[in-house]
């Protein structure tokens, strides 16, 4: 019999793309693999973001054009997955009549269970509620074989004025740290070099267990791990970067010299409606301190454009900030309303060409700053990890620095998650190019 055909398309954060390599990891041991073809799929599932709502526009305008793949394949199952899937429910079902399968992040462990349930009874599954315990661990189909994503918990305590995540996906819920520890001895046995630790606020592990960890635990236990070279995290709020974290990070020799650190905001002023819980100098004292601690340590950060209330003078602050931080790459977005948030309510919203074009104006700061950025680094010669070939030009492979700056070079296919040393040839804005050095032995 031949395998049943999967097709999963993924909005959203890299915890949305782990979950699908989840969902994926789950149903393969259903019989599914996995297709780049929605049209030979036996089952579909659109994995949703709704943290703005242009992704939630874009996972429904999705699952409408896949629903029309069923009046000529009425036996295709059709699934919605993720933070959309959490929000809306039931309503999904009478949005879209071909819909056969509803459920949330903190649900996917049961799919195989409503797989079976929607083959046997012939009719849709909703499941969003949240589970009570810990996450739970199930397999993953990792498309990656040099990096691998490992979710370390799930949900969110703090509910900044913006952010949905605490609706979607609950309160913090952190695994047990044997089994993340099992999971990444597993990735390192399977020659996996780099390993990324993902949460909502990945930093505040371990409030909610009994063990007597935090985070700066868990990465000691990690680093542990023999054939592991790598070890990054994403994303930490500053509230929780607490000194014993910041020592722990200068002590391990896994730990990469990269920290994404989200601002949101160079105005002390929305820094408090969005609730962010800091100053723009007690971020400031945060990063100095992560400065002495790791010389060259590489900042990334997060920014939002057009919260309501900003005013020019607010944004002018955080165009200051950027420039002062010297940011090594800077995620910035418009403000996008979400329904049943604060922010929702506010009445002084920040008309769209306003956003617009503060958008050009940090935009053009940005490339501008990663540009000087990579170019100090001309010259230099960098440990990189070949992770595989250049998705631009496949004559050259692609790797990146434990500083997280992405690298293209000449290497070979047997050299796919090595570490190479490279010196930097040339430098843009988001990449770098670079000659490989060859080894004493070579």
């Amino acid at each position: 019999m031949s395998a049943k055909r999967l097709y999963i398309k993924t909005f959203g954060c890299q915890m949305n793309v782990h979950d699908s390599e989840r969902i994926s990891g789950l149903l393969r041991n259903e019989g599914y693999r996995l297709t780049e073809k929605p049209e030979e799929a036996d089952m579909i599932i659109v994995n949703t973001c709704n943290i703005r709502e242009k992704s939630e526009q874009k996972g429904y305008s999705d699952l409408g054009r896949f629903a029309m793949l069923k009046r000529d394949k009425p036996d295709l199952i059709l699934g919605m997955a993720g933070c959309v899937a959490q929000k809306d429910g039931e309503k999904v079902l009478k949005r879209y009549k071909g819909l056969d399968l509803v459920f949330g992040s903190s649900n996917i462990e049961n799919v195989p269970q409503m797989i079976r349930t929607i083959t046997l009874k012939a009719q849709p599954v909703v499941m969003v509620e949240e589970p009570p315990g810990p996450p739970k661990t199930t397999p993953a189909d990792r498309k990656d074989r040099v990096r691998g994503w490992v979710s370390i918990m799930e949900g969110c305590d703090r509910h900044c004025a913006f952010c949905v995540v605490p609706t979607t996906r609950g309160r913090e819920r952190s695994r047990p740290s044997a089994e993340i520890v099992q999971e990444v001895t597993h990735l390192a046995e399977a020659g996996y070099k780099e390993i990324t630790l993902l949460g909502q606020t990945v930093n505040s592990y371990g409030k909610n267990l009994d063990e007597g960890l935090d985070f700066a635990d868990l990465l000691r236990m990690l680093d542990a791990v023999d054939g592991i070279e790598r070890i990054r995290f994403m994303s930490p709020h500053p509230c929780d970067m607490t000194l014993k974290l910041i020592e722990m990070m200068a002590e391990l020799p896994k730990v990469c010299e990269y920290l994404h650190l989200p601002l949101q905001s160079g105005s002390d002023a929305v820094l408090a409606r969005m609730g962010r819980g800091y100053t723009l100098s007690e971020y400031r004292q945060m990063t100095t301190r992560l400065g002495q601690w790791i010389p060259g340590l590489a900042f990334s950060t997060d920014i939002i454009i057009g919260f309501p209330g900003e005013t020019e003078d607010d944004f002018q602050k955080t165009l200051d900030a950027v420039a002062e931080f010297e940011y090594d790459n800077v995620y910035y977005f418009n403000y996008s309303r979400r329904p049943n948030t604060p922010a929702d309510r506010f009445e002084d919203q920040v008309p769209e060409e306003v956003k617009e074009a503060r958008f050009e104006r940090l935009s053009t700061l940005e490339k501008s700053l990663a540009r000087q950025k990579n170019q100090v680094l001309i010259g230099t010669v960098q440990e990189v990890l070949v992770e595989g070939r250049s998705k631009r030009d496949r004559a050259k492979f692609t790797g990146r620095t434990r500083s997280n700056k992405l690298v293209h070079f000449e290497s070979a296919d047997d050299e796919i998650g090595q570490l190479l040393n490279i010196r930097i040839a040339s430098a843009g804005s988001t990449c770098l190019e670079g000659i490989r050095i060859p080894s004493r032995s070579q």
